[in-house]
């Protein structure tokens, strides 16, 4: 399985370009604001390309901040456990993934850095790249939420 990490502009070039086959995608977008929602940060439309698609709406914060988004550590990103369970099917049936953020460099990085770490203890390489500026909740999140889905899965 091969993971990917793409920004927003980039994922819409490759869509023109030609889509991968065998690939499931992680979209994150920003959440709608108290002012509603910025046309700039609509979900990326993935139909016609893949029908493996799992889309979430999270803010691209540090922990320091979440009282500010009215936030816990628990209940930011609350969808991780349901992500973990997605990335195991898509490996179990054979598909690389694509991490696709705004800018591709901090959740959607996170997200790869927390797939790569738990399968192949190669997470590293996200955090040494400068381009890149993983997000360290998304991260956590992630990685912790794959534990737990490889304990629930052995049983």
């Amino acid at each position: 399985m091969t993971v990917s990490v793409y920004s927003k502009d980039a994922i819409k070039e490759l869509m023109q370009e030609g889509f991968p086959d065998n690939v499931a995608v992680i979209s994150f977008y920003d959440p709608p604001t108290r002012r509603g929602v910025d046309k700039d940060c609509q979900p990326v439309d993935y139909s016609g390309k893949t029908d493996r698609v799992f889309q979430v709406a999270v803010n691209d914060i540090d922990i320091s901040i979440l009282e500010d988004y009215q936030l816990t550590y628990e209940t930011y990103f609350t969808e991780a456990d349901e992500l973990a369970e997605f990335i195991y099917r898509a490996k179990a049936d054979g598909l690389d993934i694509i991490c696709q953020c705004e800018y591709g460099q901090s959740r959607s990085a996170g997200c790869a850095a927390a797939i790569l770490e738990h399968f192949y203890k190669t997470g590293i390489s996200i955090f040494t790249d400068y381009k890149y500026y993983p997000n360290q909740m998304i991260f956590h999140k992630v990685f912790d939420a794959l534990v737990a889905e490889k304990a629930r899965q052995e049983g």
